[in-house]
């Protein structure tokens, strides 16, 4: 039987038997979506410290928790969570140890950018505050959508994020035919990025998926034959 290529769909492809004679047939399977998720670190680790019941989640296994969310026809080829290391010793600590064990998981890529120090002085008393500010990592996000969208590196993109800082990368990425969902964490919403996306998911209805996927208490890193604690102050949120 002889199939025309003209009128395949282009999502479909052809697989031909391991052995083919002439005259062999042609089978015809439906190739997977593939899916990147990008997720606003900061945005999604606020969710989370909203609330005193989302806390308990920090030691999430970010690659399985995502997964759930796959339909049949969808493939997760990666997750690349975009943050930035704090100066503060023992968040860093408690960061690294999560990044860390979701680095064991292949499809997952981190993406850093920086934290900077703002002094902000009171116009009245002239008392000055020291602050806080990531830079570099809305832009990072921006960036790689967009790329990833122009290159078909897949064909739904995923945003964890409540910033409308998003936006024209949302845009930019559906004028390249690229399918946009975003996925707002715990308590974020943003009126503006429900609007111009293709679809949008409130992670806040999916507890029992975030419980479904906390790491174990001790994740073993094989390739530094090391085992990894949950932070203390992580797991005493999880004890409460």
């Amino acid at each position: 039987m002889y199939i025309c290529s003209t009128f395949i769909p282009r999502r479909w492809k052809i697989l031909r038997p391991a052995t083919s004679n002439k005259g062999g047939l042609f089978f015809i399977g439906m190739e997977k979506q593939r899916v990147i998720v990008y997720i606003d670190g900061f945005n999604f680790y606020y969710g989370l410290r909203s609330e005193a019941r989302w806390k308990k989640y920090y030691w999430l296994d970010i690659v399985k928790f995502f997964d759930l969310f796959m339909k049949d026809n969808q493939e997760l080829v990666a997750v690349k969570y975009f943050s930035a290391r704090p100066y503060d010793l023992e968040k860093k600590r408690n960061q690294n140890a999560f990044f860390q064990a979701n680095k064991e998981n292949p499809r997952f890529q981190l993406v850093l950018g920086k934290y900077l120090r703002k002094e902000m002085t009171c116009r009245n008393c002239g008392y000055k505050i020291r602050t806080y500010e990531e830079k570099e990592s809305d832009v990072r996000i921006a960036t790689q959508v967009v790329a990833d969208a122009y290159k078909k590196k897949c064909d739904v993109a995923i945003i964890v994020s409540a910033d409308s800082d998003m936006i024209p990368a949302v845009e930019l990425a559906l004028e390249a035919k690229q399918r946009v969902f975003v996925y707002f964490p715990p308590n974020h919403y943003s009126t503006d990025l429900n609007s111009i996306c293709n679809s949008t998911v409130f992670l806040n209805r999916y507890e029992n998926r975030f419980k479904q996927c906390l790491f174990p208490d001790v994740v073993h890193l094989e390739l530094a034959n090391f085992d990894l604690h949950i932070p203390e102050k992580w797991k005493q949120f999880q004890d409460k």
